[in-house]
């Protein structure tokens, strides 16, 4: 594991000072990706013996670094997919996952599918009718062109296809795919947190006001303290995230329960952290053109995608309500059904 994050953080941190001094909105880093398909790391979980624990390395130590890559869309999302209903895929390249709600009539599959992220490599179509799943390989769409909050490319586009072009199955492949979809994010955004709290940490070392380093004054203490204890509680969430994954698989009721609370713990810590960030930070904390964009706009873009806080929260309570003793619930892990 430690070379495993080794080769991470350095494969990230010489694709971002290859990178320094690009404008935004951001673009895909093909020389990085190249790099991570050398080095079986742009499909480890889908195509090699690898399973949650090295992912989530791969996934938060990228994000640490900005990288301009759809690592978690193609590996934890578009291939597993694929590789669930037998659809082929390019042996290389990036992929993506459109999640949609989709209407079925006259043998025919539609809908819109918005925000779809990095939708410029292979698409593969998640359509989720009112009882199934119906997959397919988008091609020729009319792609709108967008991007999140950091830049990162997001796109629109309509669907149209018949029934018997695409792959169906239980409409539950479409929770596990959220499911995975909100654990990628949870460990991103974690690595996001992290080089925010790094960037903020060293220039508060730096910075001189009225004679002495801003992290001599008790006021700007506190903050620090404030911002470390909220990643690392939404670290220590993320963590059982992982190891529920790791233990049961994605699609057990114990991950689904870890991965909820992950995604409105590490949710709530987002808002704290990027804003303490940039408080620190000053005046050159609110230019595009400074890095610590890079890591708090991806938070904040994250944190929105495969349910909100608030969606995660209610569902949170409801399986509380649920349970036989809802204290139960608060305090102890789910035991494996």
């Amino acid at each position: 594991m430690n070379e495993l994050a080794e080769l991470v953080d350095d494969l990230g941190r010489r694709a971002f000072d290859a990178r320094v001094g690009h404008r935004f909105p951001d673009s895909f880093d093909e020389a990085l990706w190249r790099n991570l398909e050398d080095t079986g790391l742009a499909r480890l979980t889908s195509s090699q013996d690898a399973g949650p624990a090295e992912a989530a390395i791969v996934l938060s130590g990228l994000a640490r670094h900005a990288a301009a890559v759809p690592i978690a869309e193609t590996d934890l999302l578009a291939a597993w997919l694929a590789g669930k209903v037998g659809l082929p895929l390019p042996d290389s390249g990036p992929l993506t996952v459109a999640i949609a709600d989709a209407g079925e009539r006259d043998g025919r599959i539609t809908g819109i599918a918005r925000e779809v992220p990095w939708p410029s490599g292979t698409v593969v179509l998640a359509g989720r009718t009112a009882d199934a799943l119906h997959v397919a390989l988008v091609d020729g769409a009319q792609i709108s062109d967008g991007h999140n909050l950091a830049g990162e490319p997001r796109g629109s586009f309509t669907f149209d296809l018949a029934v018997g072009d695409s792959r169906t199955v239980d409409v539950g492949v479409a929770d596990e795919l959220t499911r995975r979809g909100a654990w990628a994010r949870c460990n991103q955004i974690v690595g996001a947190l992290d080089a925010a709290c790094d960037l903020t940490v060293a220039h508060t070392g730096e910075r001189v006001q009225f004679g002495r380093p801003l992290n001599k004054f008790q006021a700007v203490q506190h903050s620090l303290a404030a911002m470390a204890g909220e990643i690392e509680r939404a670290r220590a969430a993320t963590a059982l995230a992982i190891a529920a994954a790791t233990d049961y698989g994605f699609d057990h009721p114990a991950t689904d329960y870890a991965v909820t609370a992950a995604k409105v713990t590490v949710g709530r810590a987002v808002g704290p952290v990027t804003t303490i960030a940039h408080q620190l930070h000053g005046a050159i904390g609110v230019t595009i053109e400074h890095r610590l964009w890079l890591a708090t706009m991806r938070a904040r873009s994250w944190v929105d995608e495969f349910g909100t806080t608030t969606q995660h929260a209610r569902r949170l309570g409801r399986m509380a309500l649920a349970a036989d003793d809802p204290w139960d619930v608060v305090v102890s892990y789910p035991a494996p059904h």
